[in-house]
Order: structure tokens, then C-alpha cells, then sequence
């Protein structure tokens, strides 16, 4: 038991393996367009593969177990509304992505709307993504500092470099096979934690879960009907409705997934691929809660401070370093960090993206050589990375567990962003003016909710949906009928 020297061999040869495999599967580039939406048709299985990955990664491995072993199974109504969420995206909004030959998601809003409507989106998108994605990379850094006893800084920095030399070599083609292949991999790790955790509790699933039971830790259904209602983020209601606007915002609306749809190059194919995900990803957080709860009894509901970790996040590593087999604990390590090293660097590409096509090129002007862009598209994508580790570093010091973290970070502007993309879908009259009037409300009054702490992280996307819907629609009726969309 405990890591030897073998899982440090495994670990090492296995990220060199996944990065050599991102090269070459990515191919050369010859243009932005390559470099960003592939220059080949990707399967949709592939691409449903990849965007479980994407949005998965670390946060899930590590701080899912983490939450359960706290608490209980209620987080799992929230991926209820995740598949709802994604099948309505494939209902309302990939309809219109597909009928145009769209680079971003933020495209559709310039030819909705105007071109000022589009760069707002897209800034709105890199801060929060940004932002995201440095709790995510944080979070990729924990099992390599149990692991190393490196420092987090070092951590951060190693893993941010690794990630950004296969996506500045393979491009988005090659860090969506790579998602795939891992999604498989780290799947797998799950599986095998649990059937480890179980063999150790010397029975079978039941007695391993008994003192789970005993502390009612097996409930799913919450339906929190109390007075505190809106600061439960894990309730039925909450989880239905919150996780389901969610869903619409990052898949239907934040580059890092829309930009994966967009390279299977046709409606149905994308539809299959973002509801495949959906069901997966049940699956999914189903596997690692259950960790969680296992976990929980294999230590015996010890605290955190018995466990000698300082966050619920580093128990699940804590126990694949020191209990699981030599050998199968490298290879389980090592699909987690080759996991998250394909979602930063999704994160890096969908970045570098949104930064070159949304802002730059129409700034620039659209005469420009292929080749410049595609230069200008690497560099970009070295100044993501570095921008990723700042914000990683800054984010180190929090006591919050990573994944509630990085999805109240997210929500933070996803309603305005979503918003504004129902906006153009469903309401012919709104113009330019009032879907950014209603973008900004929207941001601005869940500065306010966030602020004063009134509800709880799942209902965030919903209000700001809301407010900006109402602002938007309010303010299209006050212009005269027929007047035409604003388009600068």
C-alpha cells in the first residue's frame, strides 16, 4: 500500500503518453479556424466524451467524495436538472448555432443583435471562465502536492505547463480525443476505488455503507419545505430548477462546451452528443458520491482534523495515496491529472477562442492573413495560461470545497448570459440596447443577491435569467413597433 515507486513511473509515463497522443491527434494546423473548431468532422460520441470531461475534471474526482463524506447524496437532484438543462439547449438554442456557420456561441448574438452585444458576452465569458478555471486548477494541484509534497504554487505551475504545450500544439482536436480517452480512464479509477473501498470494509455494499445509514446519509430526495427554503442548494426544487438553467447557461451559452458541439458540424449529431453527456453524468456523480459515503464509514466518520487534511477535497486523494495497491494508485492518479489537464486546457483553447474571434479578428478586420491570426491565437494561448495560474494562486486560501466554488463562481454571470441568448431566441422585439440593459441588470442584481447571501448557489442562474428577461422585454416595449435591431 502507499505510493511507490512504480506509481511515480506510471503517473509520468502516462502524462507523457496523453500529451504525445493530443499532438498527434491534433495534427497541423494551418489556420485559426482549424486551430479552434478542428478541420475534421469529430465523431458525437467523441465529442459527448469529451464534454463530460470538460466540465468534470478534477472537481468532481476529488471534491464530489469530499462533499458526500460531509453531507449526504442530495447533490444528485442537481444532475437531474443537468440533463433537463442540456435537453432544452438541444431544443432552443442548437438549432440556431447550426443554421449559420457560427466560430463561437457569442456569434449568434452579433447577428442577433450587433456587434457591441457580442463582445460583451464574450468578456462576460472570459472573466468567468477564468475565474473557474483557476479553482479547477487549484483543485488539479491537491492530489499532486500529496503526492510530491511540492508546494501548491509548484503544483500549479507544473500542471498549467504541461496542459498548455499540448494545446498550443494540438489544438482543439486534439484536447477533445484526449478529453475522450481520459473520460474513460478516470471512470474506470472511479469504479475501482469503489470496489476497493468495499473489499477493505471486509463485506459487501451494505456493511460498507452501515454507518452511513445509521447517520441517514443515504437520503436523495430533500424536499426542504422549511422556512429556510431558498438557502438550501440541494433540494429537489432547487435542484431541478437550478441545475436545469445551469446546464442551459454552460452548455448552450459558455464556450468552453459550445465550442466542442460545434466541431461535430451537424444538428442531430450535436444534440446526441450534449444529451449523451447528461446521462452520463448522472451516472457519474452517482459513482462519486457513493465514494464519498464509503469513505465516510471506511474512516469512520472521522473529522478532518483526525484525517490530518485541512479541506474535504484532499480525502479521496489522502486515500488512494496511502491505501489503494501499488500500481493501480499510479494509474488512477494519473487519469485524474491527465483529466483535468484536458479541461484546463478546453479552458485555454475556449479562451484563446472567444479573446481571437470574438475581439480580436473583428477589431483587426477580416482581411487578415491566416497565418497571422493563427500565430496571434498561440500567443493568446500562453497569455490564458499564465492568466490561469494567477487566479489559481489567488484562490488557494479558500475553505470552501472547490467544486461549490467554482459552480457559485459561474452562476455569478450565467444568468445574464443566458439570459440574453432567450432573449434573442424567444422575443422577435428586443433590440441591441435592451438585451444589453438586461445583461447588465441581470450581473448587476446578482452582485447584489451574492452579496447579502438572500439564497442559496443553485437558484442564482434562475434569478438572473429572470431579471434579465424582464428588464430586456420591459424595455423592447418601450421602443416604437417595427423600429430595426441596432446592429453597431
Amino acid at each position: 500500500m502507499g505510493f511507490a515507486t512504480l506509481d511515480y513511473v506510471i503517473v509520468a509515463a502516462y502524462l507523457v503518453g496523453v500529451a504525445l497522443f493530443g499532438f498527434l491527434r491534433g495534427g497541423k494546423q494551418r489556420t485559426a479556424q482549424e486551430y479552434f473548431l478542428g478541420k475534421e468532422t469529430i465523431p458525437w460520441w467523441v465529442v459527448c466524451f469529451s464534454i463530460v470531461a470538460a466540465e468534470t475534471s478534477t472537481l468532481t474526482f476529488i471534491s464530489i467524495p469530499g462533499l458526500a463524506y460531509l453531507t449526504n447524496l442530495n447533490f444528485l437532484q442537481v444532475t437531474f436538472g443537468y440533463l433537463l438543462g442540456r435537453i432544452a439547449v438541444s431544443t432552443i438554442l442548437l438549432p440556431q448555432y447550426y443554421k449559420g456557420e457560427l466560430s463561437t456561441a457569442y456569434a449568434f448574438l452579433e447577428t442577433r443583435f450587433g456587434v457591441k452585444t457580442r463582445r460583451f458576452a464574450s468578456g462576460v465569458f472570459l472573466f468567468t471562465r477564468l475565474a473557474a478555471d483557476g479553482v479547477r486548477l487549484f483543485a488539479t494541484a491537491i492530489p499532486l502536492q500529496l503526492i510530491t509534497d511540492i508546494s501548491y504554487p509548484w503544483a500549479i505551475i507544473l500542471l498549467a505547463f504541461v496542459a498548455f504545450v499540448y494545446t498550443f500544439a494540438g489544438g482543439v482536436r486534439g484536447v477533445i480525443w484526449v478529453d475522450a480517452v481520459q473520460m474513460v480512464v478516470y471512470l474506470g479509477g472511479a469504479v475501482a476505488g469503489a470496489l476497493v473501498l468495499i473489499s477493505a470494509s471486509g463485506g459487501g455494499l451494505t456493511d460498507a455503507l452501515s454507518l452511513s445509514s445509521v447517520n441517514e446519509k443515504l437520503n436523495l430526495l430533500n424536499f426542504g419545505f422549511t422556512k429556510d427554503f431558498f438557502q438550501q442548494p440541494y433540494t429537489l426544487i432547487a435542484g431541478i430548477l437550478g441545475g436545469g438553467f445551469l446546464s442551459m447557461a454552460s452548455h448552450g451559452t459558455d464556450q468552453l462546451i459550445v465550442q466542442r458541439v460545434l466541431t461535430t458540424k451537424s444538428l442531430r449529431a450535436g444534440q446526441k452528443a450534449l444529451i449523451g453527456s447528461g446521462v452520463i453524468i448522472i451516472v457519474q456523480f452517482a459513482i462519486f458520491l457513493l465514494i464519498g459515503l464509503l469513505l465516510f464509514d471506511h474512516y469512520q466518520g472521522a473529522t478532518l482534523a483526525q484525517l490530518g487534511v485541512g479541506r474535504s477535497d484532499a480525502i479521496f486523494p489522502k486515500f488512494i495515496v496511502e491505501e489503494f495497491p501499488s500500481g493501480l494508485s499510479g494509474f488512477i492518479i494519473a487519469g485524474l491529472m491527465a483529466a483535468a489537464l484536458s479541461t484546463l486546457a478546453g479552458s485555454m483553447s475556449s479562451m484563446a477562442s472567444s479573446a481571437v474571434l470574438d475581439l480580436y479578428k473583428p477589431i483587426a478586420g477580416h482581411g487578415l492573413d491566416d497565418k497571422k491570426v493563427l500565430k496571434v491565437s498561440r500567443v493568446v494561448t500562453a497569455i490564458v495560461a499564465m492568466m490561469l495560474v494567477g487566479t489559481a494562486l489567488f484562490f488557494m486560501e479558500t475553505d470552501q470545497t472547490v467544486v461549490e466554488l467554482a459552480l457559485s463562481i459561474a452562476s455569478f454571470t450565467y444568468g445574464g448570459l443566458l439570459g440574453t441568448f432567450l432573449l434573442g431566441v424567444l422575443m422577435k422585439r428586443p433590440r441591441q440596447e435592451d438585451a444589453l440593459a438586461g445583461f447588465i441588470a441581470g450581473i448587476l442584481v446578482m452582485v447584489t443577491v451574492i452579496a447579502l447571501k438572500l439564497v442559496a448557489w443553485t437558484w442564482f442562474t434562475l434569478i438572473g435569467v429572470a431579471v434579465t428577461l424582464i428588464v430586456g422585454g420591459l424595455l423592447s416595449r418601450l421602443s416604437p413597433p417595427g423600429e430595426e435591431k441596432l446592429r453597431q
